[in-house]
């Protein structure tokens, strides 16, 4: 299927790693123009922009950022079709009562005030060329979770926010939809002091183990594995496509089955 991207011009934000490096590297691949942006260089990042990408050092917390990742894909390519609001960040709690108001606010304005401040920035541009916004939101949104019940707020602000953005601009030409995953197999959860880890320091299991068999098996993973970055990135491109061109507002799970209600 010809996912009609070819010279579309994307921002994707946490570029660097798991969904957004899967993402921008699958919207090069179908011929769009990509800003790709992070607080710091890696290896990824280099080898995106060896791929053509444009790569924006900056970290989303700061104000003035979405409006130079904006900036950077209109003065390149001339234009701005597609926004992928994809960074969030989420500690291991033991419960509600072991997070302050710093870990609290620091949560909000990464995860869901990013996402508010980058959409503001876009849609002008985006209203041009009828274009479309993607917003990674987790089944956390709802789906209680205390080890991580600030992210899971932050996600579910996020939900009411695409559902909103939607009303206003769909009628105005501009889709704004949800991409809700399970576990990912993203340095999220891989990486040192991820969940992975803070699952089998208590379960006294490797983090392996945890990926591949406790994950799956103690949430109720239908399929019986995590999902991939790149499967995230597929369903992202295909929202972003002119095939999905009537699908707005909509929130779409993608967690192997792990979500049972209707």
């Amino acid at each position: 299927m010809d996912l009609e991207l070819q010279g579309k011009v994307a921002v994707v934000t946490g570029a660097s790693k798991g969904i957004g490096l899967a993402t921008a590297a699958a919207f090069i691949e179908e011929g769009a123009n990509v800003v790709a942006s992070s607080r710091t260089s890696t290896a990824e990042l280099d080898a995106l922009a060896a791929r053509g990408a444009t790569v924006v050092l900056a970290d989303i917390a700061e104000t003035d950022t979405p409006q130079r990742l904006v900036d950077a894909a209109r003065s390149t390519y001339g234009r701005l079709d597609v926004l992928v609001n994809n960074v969030g960040i989420a500690g291991v709690r033991s419960g509600f009562l072991d997070v302050g108001d710093s870990e609290w606010a620091k949560i909000f304005d990464v995860t869901f005030f990013s996402t508010v401040r980058t959409s503001r920035a876009a849609l002008p541009a985006l209203l041009e060329t009828g274009g479309a916004i993607i917003n990674i939101s987790s089944i956390n949104a709802r789906l209680p979770a205390p080890m991580v019940v600030d992210y899971a707020a932050a996600k579910a602000a996020m939900a009411n926010l695409t559902k909103t953005l939607s009303e206003e601009f769909a009628p105005r030409g501009v889709r704004v939809n949800a991409v809700s995953p399970g576990p990912v197999r993203t340095p999220f959860w891989t990486g040192p002091g991820g969940f992975a880890h803070a699952i089998a320091a208590g379960a006294g299991v490797t983090a392996q183990q945890v990926l591949d068999e406790v994950v799956p098996q103690s949430m109720g993973i239908s399929t019986g594995r995590i999902t991939e970055p790149g499967e995230v990135a597929d369903l992202v491109l295909f929202l972003a496509s002119p095939r999905s061109a009537n699908t707005t507002g909509a929130d779409f799970t993608l967690d192997g089955g792990q979500v049972k209600a209707l």
